[in-house]
């Protein structure tokens, strides 16, 4: 359970404090709140109406449908005009709201998911049951509940409380969607740019994709920025190579004819020191851009504010890299490039064996870079090390991602979030990057420059994994159920129209 320091408690209680008087003047919200609560049932239907049409980039499922159901519950929202944008890859949805307000955010959604494995969840994927969840109340399960279909629905339920409750949005709005963010927003950028696109956002103050940020005791971490991403396939084939065989053939012939499997491993183990941790690839630090003292302070404070078993049991995990404690293991994860290995395939995996000398063998790789990196950079880096090293012959097959965000966090969106959540008596803690990426890049960088960020209340968990989750309704008066969440969405636009000073 995360501590409360004595500083974390007393900013609890003036959270608290401001929570009882918290702008009680804004327009309508009485309306709309009593919507969002009206309109619940229907609610966590559309969401999981929405979960049972998939779109999965990777496996080619349900590109155009996905997109038109995007635009199509952007329209419902109350968008004046939606429409889908066609892309090399995967098309995407951009949509304005025009409330005649004198600010505009932007709203960043994805609308696709990872893939799943039936067998290996205990309710259907795509059922979207509700289920006791032990301590916390009722969750949904489902893929895509958490990431991101929930929180967006959240999102979308505010807007629609507006609607319905005839109370004027207190800013305008401009939303872009992608169903490429799982494979690395291969083509996002191409959304962006475009002129209309473009010309939109512009024009707004920041841009946040909805989340469920809450832990388990109800606290909120605002992430100023994410490590960038690149997944990549390193491919060895004895066709390419011009040795070893083009097919599998009997493992008898080892001894005469090279092995493209081993010529792959001899290739990854430069990539990485002899600890296998330590990214070795040449001139792989020349742009790394060390922690400032402030972003110290702010990973310090947050860790502060933590508790290393609860993140170690999550994890499943008993020691961190080295035996370092708590705090170093943080800056490292927080400023250290890395080079991980998602997956090796290649020959016979079924059960037992079977002596085969394999002709190909591929390994699934993820780099996460911090600033100054670049994904072009690390592509070429990677293709140039391997190359000098008698392993040009290895194919590089770059299947997505984009380089690292970061956000002032004296930018006018980060302050709107901080006062959004103390006036709800939420408490807050910051970091200073998240491990994780997202394409935030693609609105923090040329030409837009924009303050981007993730937001929201309520729970979940199980991105990725089997059971996936999303708590609708929280036993826990510090967590936010589900209409908590989209409550607190139209608090966040109430205040961003408050709000004032620099972008």
């Amino acid at each position: 359970m995360r501590k409360l320091t004595a500083s974390v408690a007393l900013g609890l209680a003036l959270c608290v404090s401001q929570a009882a008087t918290a702008k009680p003047g804004d327009p309508g919200r009485d309306k709309v709140v009593a919507a969002i609560k009206a309109d619940h049932d229907s609610s966590i239907e559309r969401l999981r109406d929405w979960i049972k049409l998939p779109t999965i980039a990777n496996m080619n499922l349900n590109h155009k449908e996905g997109a038109e159901y995007m635009r199509q519950l952007a329209l419902d929202a109350g968008f004046q005009q939606a429409k889908v944008v066609a892309t090399d890859g995967v098309p995407g949805v951009f949509a304005t709201l025009d409330a005649g307000a004198k600010d505009t955010l932007a709203i960043y959604f994805m609308y696709d998911v990872k893939h799943y494995e039936p067998a290996e969840w205990s309710s259907p994927p795509l059922e979207g049951r509700i289920v006791d969840r032990a301590g916390e109340g009722k969750a949904l399960i489902g893929r895509g509940a958490v990431n991101q279909k929930g929180p967006e629905t959240a999102f979308l339920t505010a807007l629609r409380a507006f609607k319905t409750a005839g109370v004027k949005l207190p800013v305008n709005l401009v939303f872009v969607a992608e169903g490429e963010e799982e494979i690395g927003s291969t083509h996002f950028s191409q959304i962006v740019t475009q002129p209309e696109v473009r010309a939109a956002l512009e024009k707004a103050v920041g841009i946040i994709i909805p989340s469920a940020s809450q832990s388990v005791d109800g606290a909120v971490t605002l992430s100023l920025g994410a490590k960038g991403v690149v997944e990549l396939q390193l491919i060895s084939s004895g066709e390419k190579w011009g040795r070893g065989p083009n097919k599998d053939v009997h493992s008898s012939l080892k001894a005469s004819v090279d092995s493209p499997v081993w010529h792959l491993v001899k290739a990854l183990n430069t990539l990485v020191s002899e600890d296998g941790q330590t990214p070795a690839i040449d001139g792989w630090y020349e742009n790394v851009k060390p922690l400032t003292a402030r972003q110290k302070e702010i990973i310090a404070a947050d860790v502060a504010a933590g508790s290393e078993a609860d993140d170690m049991k999550v994890l499943g995990i008993k020691h961190w890299y080295k035996d370092e404690d708590y705090l170093t293991s943080q800056y490292r994860l927080a400023e250290q490039p890395t080079v991980n290995i998602q997956g090796l395939v290649s020959g016979y995996t079924g059960p037992g064996g079977k002596t085969v000398l394999p002709g190909r063998a591929e390994a699934k790789l993820d780099l996460r870079l911090v600033p100054d990196m670049t994904k072009d950079e690390a592509v070429s880096k990677i293709k140039a090390h391997l190359a000098k090293r008698g392993f040009g012959d290895i194919e590089v097959n770059v299947s997505g991602g984009y380089s690292p965000t970061q956000t002032d966090e004296n930018s006018r969106l980060i302050k709107v979030e901080q006062a959004t959540l103390a006036a709800a008596g939420i408490p807050m803690t910051m970091s200073a990057r998240s491990a994780g990426s997202w394409p935030g890049v693609v609105f923090t960088g040329e030409p837009l420059k924009l303050a981007a960020g993730q937001f929201g209340g309520g729970r979940g968990g199980g991105a990725h994994a089997p059971n996936e989750w999303l708590l609708i309704d929280s036993s826990n008066p510090k967590v936010l159920g589900f209409d908590g969440q989209a409550i607190l969405y139209a608090d966040f636009l109430y205040e961003v129209a408050r709000s004032t000073g620099r972008k």
